[in-house]
């Protein structure tokens, strides 16, 4: 896809994931959209080796959604990819819909339960273990919360995947300086986190979490990737991003908008503010 093929599709997720959120009358809309330029990138931008038809494939890349709330970004690239029918996307959160508020495995391209935080990196550092020793060549990647790097598991989960050289395992954190009810260096400071993880023996990039093309620059490559060490990708996001209420903002984790604000937001993500 070019540039404009991507920043036209992750609008279009944009805008998916606020009309399932409405559909349901619930969501996590806020940490859906910061890390919808990441998710275009590496399921639109030729990133994750996947067969949307064979979702079981074994020689699939694994995706960990591991901030499991903000599921309804994967929810519609799933969809988009052709995982199951987009019009199911209409059934989040219903009675007897498989598109829980969390994600769970019997959703086509869905990989792990992920609805307690802290445990997609040890989830994801195990399998790259398991696919070494088995000498297989697919990837894991797992997309992490900022807020949930203030769980302890995380940095157990790091250690551990340092400490045993896995390069095949790239972590990207959702860097949108925010959890669930305030900024995070207001609850526990993170910083300098690039420098946490490069004590953990990891190789550390910093990006632009929504320049989807030099996202797609960046990972792209790295399926030739010569390394002794695992990557984590520091991206840095907005969250809430394309809706300007939200943007930003620690009191939209899981506000729905009401009124005029569904106008609003529907329009601002139409136009690609």
């Amino acid at each position: 896809m070019t540039t404009n093929d991507l920043e036209a599709k992750a609008r279009e997720i944009r805008s998916r994931v606020l009309e399932t959120a409405l559909a349901g009358g619930k969501g996590h809309i806020p940490p859906a959209l910061s890390w919808v330029d990441i998710g275009v990138a590496l399921f639109h931008g030729g990133v994750l080796r996947h067969r949307p038809e064979e979702p079981r494939w074994p020689r699939r890349d694994r995706f960990l959604l591991s901030k499991g709330h903000g599921c309804l970004t994967l929810y519609a690239l799933l969809a988009d990819r052709g995982f199951f029918p987009l019009e199911e996307l209409g059934t989040f959160v219903r009675d007897g819909s498989r598109l829980a508020g969390h994600p769970d495995p019997d959703i086509p391209g869905v990989e792990m339960v992920s609805g307690s935080l802290g445990h997609g990196l040890g989830v994801g550092a195990g399998l790259a273990l398991g696919a070494r020793h088995d000498l297989e060549p697919w990837r894991v990647f797992a997309l992490l919360g900022d807020g949930e790097c203030h769980e302890g598991s995380v940095w157990e989960a790091a250690a551990f995947a340092g400490h045993h050289g896995l390069s095949n395992l790239i972590a990207i954190v959702d860097r949108n300086r925010l959890c669930s009810t305030d900024f995070t260096e207001n609850v526990v400071a993170l910083e300098p986190l690039a420098e946490r993880w490069r004590l953990l023996g990891w190789e550390v990039l910093e990006v632009d979490g929504h320049d989807v093309a030099g996202l797609v620059d960046i990972l792209g490559p790295l399926d030739a990737r010569m390394a002794d060490k695992p990557l984590v990708i520091l991206a840095h996001t907005t969250k809430g991003r394309g809706v300007s209420f939200m943007e930003g903002s620690p009191l939209w984790h899981h506000r729905m908008p009401r009124g005029d604000q569904i106008g609003r937001a529907r329009a601002e993500l139409a136009g690609g503010r």
